[in-house]
């Protein structure tokens, strides 16, 4: 199912547009960005009013925040670091949190500033970087949410030895496993079923990962593996699915262990604990590819004000 978004203001220009990788003009959350002393530079994003992917109901989704990280960090890697464009992004480690209260829709586009600094970058003989990234993020004058991101940069060459069969994006496309049914959209807190990327299986608080290659937002482009931001969102809806009411996403703190492929199932699973996290696993043949603590808040319920 085509999920297509709406209201996004304002558009990136296009050079923008292609550092953040994004083929689709109207996906690129970041509108500007400069350098500040100290080696921190300033990213503007603007999060729009209205979007088919980003936004239920009154309230924000908390991957509009990691996708503005990652829009922010694949623009830095080439503009501040000098990494080609050529070279393969990929995340090893994330942990974020956002207030709840900043996942509140206003009545037109919010700009958050992303402020980001790189306490470590180590570059390898053969091309390959490695970079560690902290980001404050800022809005209204007031800081809404913060990240730690491990990540690293390979060459093609490189990566496509990392990845041997799996390096085309298009093969790896042709060989995604049948679309499977989505879980209820009320119990993972969603209200469109094309945007539910879990499936019902048999076992408590255990799904079928369900992957979407035709979805507009998680795949603006082709991948040769299911990218980080579609396990993301299988986390913090598997967090929703152990929760009896609506609540909000505040912290990731995850590790990507392994590639995802197209051409086997995930299965992810979901341990609540008493304080508010879910330890939230995804497993393929048989390995864990992918682990998130994922804390929960009920939503606020006073009436927020916006400056």
């Amino acid at each position: 199912m085509t999920v297509s978004p709406t209201a996004i203001a304002p558009p990136a220009t296009a050079a923008i547009q292609t550092l953040v990788r994004k083929d689709k003009s109207d996906e690129a959350l970041v509108t500007d960005w400069r350098e500040l002393p100290d080696l921190v530079q300033e990213v503007t994003t603007s999060w729009p009013q209205s979007h088919a992917f980003y936004t239920e109901g009154d309230h924000y989704t908390p991957l509009l925040f990691t996708e503005s990280l990652r829009q922010a960090l694949a623009l830095l890697s080439h503009r501040v670091h000098a990494i080609p464009l050529g070279h393969r992004l990929g995340w090893e480690q994330i942990s974020s949190w956002i207030l709840p209260t900043a996942l509140d829709v206003q009545s037109s586009a919010k700009k958050v500033t992303l402020l980001v600094s790189h306490p470590s970058v180590t570059r390898r003989r053969m091309g390959s970087v490695y970079l560690i990234s902290r980001i404050d993020a800022v809005s209204a004058g007031r800081r809404i949410g913060g990240a730690e991101v491990r990540y690293s940069a390979h060459p093609p060459a490189i990566y496509n030895r990392l990845r041997g069969p799996y390096s085309s994006a298009k093969d790896a496309f042709s060989k995604a496993i049948q679309l499977t049914p989505p879980v209820a959209p009320a119990l993972v807190g969603r209200s469109n079923p094309g945007n539910v990327v879990l499936t019902p299986l048999d076992q408590p608080l255990t799904w079928q990962l369900r992957v979407d290659t035709t979805h507009s937002v998680l795949f603006d482009h082709p991948h040769d593996h299911v990218p980080g931001m579609v396990l993301l969102e299988a986390a913090a809806q598997a967090a929703q699915a152990t929760q009896p009411t609506p609540v909000a996403t505040t912290h990731f703190d995850t590790h990507f262990h392994r590639y995802v492929e197209f051409d086997h199932p995930c299965t992810v699973t979901a341990s609540p604990s008493t304080n508010g996290v879910v330890q939230v696993t995804v497993t393929q043949s048989s390995t864990p590819v992918f682990t998130s603590a994922v804390t929960t808040t009920p939503w606020p319920t006073e009436p927020q004000v916006h400056g």
